[in-house]
């Protein structure tokens, strides 16, 4: 079955470079995202969760401005399936957004935008608000 994209915005008040390091560094993302994260040397991230473990490639970034990642298990799926976190800053408020965009199952959109939303709590938790 075939995913559907979805992006989400989330208005923080955060420098992008604090964002950026929270997003893309293992520290940071073990601080909101999972309990803990390792890199091995090819690149492979392995973040784990209460015992579990997913393992994502980096396949794109871009300082201060976007990161995406790619779960292992999509690697051999026709399609392009990612998560990915960009950075924009309103030019006129100066205010920052936070842009995930992933892909799930049309089934899965409630359940996958609530864990997003717990998740960005707990990044809003160490930012700051």
């Amino acid at each position: 079955m075939a995913r559907i994209k979805q992006e989400i915005e989330y208005l923080l008040n955060t420098s992008p470079n604090i964002l950026f390091n929270l997003l893309s560094t293992p520290g940071g993302l073990s601080e909101w995202f999972c309990d803990d994260v390792n890199i091995s040397r090819d690149g492979l991230y392995t973040f784990f969760w209460d015992g579990s473990e997913e393992n994502a490639r980096m396949v794109n970034t871009k300082k201060n401005n976007s990161i995406r990642f790619q779960w292992e298990d999509d690697e051999d799926e026709d399609e392009e399936y990612y998560f990915e976190f960009t950075i924009q800053i309103d030019p006129m408020t100066k205010q920052v957004a936070l842009i995930i965009t992933d892909f799930m199952e049309e089934d899965e959109v409630d359940e996958s935008t609530l864990l997003w939303d717990s998740q960005i709590a707990a990044l809003k938790g160490v930012v700051g608000g």
